[in-house]
């Protein structure tokens, strides 16, 4: 009856499954305007529920606004409820049929090998770190995050880095997307503009395009962003990732460091510093920061996401001083703080050097990895490829002769089980670099990335040979 069925397995109460049978059918025009609603004890009868329940559901229809009562009258449905049924849009029903897709070779950029996170050590201090949580620190804390992980990363830049900070400059992000976000509203102008490495990571930067930038392109070489094309006639931030270019992976010259630096006083901005995974350097120490070299215009933000796992939302931002407080408004008004459990927890695993010792370990791995793909490349392409950059993150850049990679080759790749980016992705000014592809490793076996590059061969040579068949 009333086109009400309840179903007793549900974790959802029956009040709440009668009140919204019959709110469904006002808005979908079932139940018409100033329609009754029949008497709690008939429906309380008809559906073999108490007739308490039957009222509870009438009163939250009434006190949401979708029925009235008047003493010694029926409940009513009442006028302005029936919504139109909202169409799906093209995207939306293009977006329901694309599987999830599957890759037979996964070359994906910036990805750690998340079967190797020590879950359980984790875990271990994620509960001690709760256990032992004051409780004022499950209020709220403030927008620089909590004092002992700021103590800790200040320990962790000075003995993996040289890099010694105050904690009171630290202020913590949810990872470095939120930080840009931050950034990019800390410098924003009337007419704003950002100089950007060309090519650089293009999903980092639309923060800034989103936010009504002008974005300016500073052309790349192998060593990095170069400084001799800066030009006074543009004055924003400059946007770089000195330790290991993106996507190019070349070390900033101490010389073009300084440069920077000059450029950023002499046009009264900043330099926002992207360290995003200068912990997997392969062969020496990390690069040291540029905000070593000048506290007042560097911007330095760093991540745990690609030396930890992706999910954990933290990072850090070490702010100049004459910036702080208003960051610290900015970071109030956009989300107060992170949770303080993952703080906590993160704090303690660097406190313990657990840290420390998980990113040896992955350093090594890595290395090795990184050795298996130019083995593998050697082996498959001859000498018809050279790397690119410095031996250090999660991904080669190669450059192959006589190929160019676009947007054809990547969506056909893509169509093939390849997911493979070529560097022209990344860059703004298109053109220079063609023949460069991206090839991610961090996340992959040695037997994954052998059969992942010999299966990028066959499909490479099958792709230009009918591509220059059709010429």
């Amino acid at each position: 009856m009333w086109g009400i069925e309840l179903d007793r397995s549900l974790d959802i109460s029956l009040k709440r499954q009668i009140y919204q049978r019959l709110r469904d059918q006002m808005i979908n025009g079932i139940l018409k305007e100033g329609s009754p609603l029949p008497s709690t004890r008939e429906l309380a009868q008809s559906l073999a529920v108490s007739r308490n329940t039957v009222n509870e559901a009438y009163d939250m229809l009434i006190a949401e606004g979708y029925a009235e009562s008047r003493q010694g009258a029926p409940t009513r449905v009442v006028g302005g409820l029936i919504l139109d049924q909202a169409k799906q849009s093209a995207f939306q029903q293009h977006q329901e049929a694309i599987p999830v897709p599957s890759f037979r070779a996964d070359f994906k950029t910036g990805q750690p090998d998340l079967r190797e996170f020590p879950r359980y050590a984790w875990q271990r201090v994620f509960q001690k770190a709760l256990g032992e949580m004051p409780v004022e620190l499950l209020g709220y804390g403030g927008p620089q995050g909590l004092v002992q992980l700021r103590e800790e990363i200040a320990a962790w830049l000075l003995r993996s880095k040289g890099l010694t900070v105050d904690a009171g400059d630290i202020y913590i992000t949810a990872g470095a997307t939120q930080a840009l976000h931050l950034v990019a509203d800390l410098l924003h102008t009337d007419h704003p503009e950002i100089l950007a490495e060309d090519p650089c990571n293009i999903e980092m930067i639309q923060t800034f395009i989103q936010k009504g930038y002008k974005v300016t392109p500073v052309p790349v070489d192998a060593h990095g962003i170069e400084t001799n094309a800066l030009s006074l006639d543009h004055r924003g931030p400059i946007y770089v990732t000195p330790s290991h270019q993106f996507p190019l992976g070349g070390i900033l010259p101490a010389a073009r460091r300084a440069e920077l630096i000059r450029f950023a006083r002499r046009c009264g901005s900043y330099v926002i510093e992207d360290d995003y995974d200068s912990e997997y350097r392969y062969y020496g120490e990390p690069a040291a920061p540029m905000y070593a070299m000048a506290r007042d215009r560097v911007i330095y933000i760093g991540t745990f996401s690609k030396v930890l796992f992706p999910a954990l939302r933290i990072g850090y931002v070490l702010v100049p001083r004459e910036l702080q407080s208003r960051w610290r408004r900015l970071r109030t008004y956009t989300d107060v703080q992170n949770p303080p459990f993952e703080q906590a927890a993160l704090a303690e695993f660097l406190r313990t050097r657990k840290f420390d010792r998980h990113i040896a370990r992955m350093k090594k791995l890595y290395r090795e990895r990184r050795q298996v793909l130019l083995d593998a490349l050697a082996d498959c392409f001859g000498e018809q490829w050279r790397p690119w950059g410095d031996a250090a993150g999660l991904h080669l850049a190669v450059e192959f002769a006589g190929m160019a990679f676009d947007d054809s080759f990547r969506d056909h790749a893509r169509r093939s089980g390849i997911r493979t980016v070529p560097v022209e992705h990344h860059c703004i000014r298109k053109g220079r670099h063609t023949d460069k592809l991206l090839l991610g490793y961090g996340h992959l076996e040695p037997g994954e990335i052998r059969y992942s590059v010999q299966y990028l061969q066959q499909f490479a040579a099958e792709y230009f040979k009918e591509h220059a068949r059709h010429r």
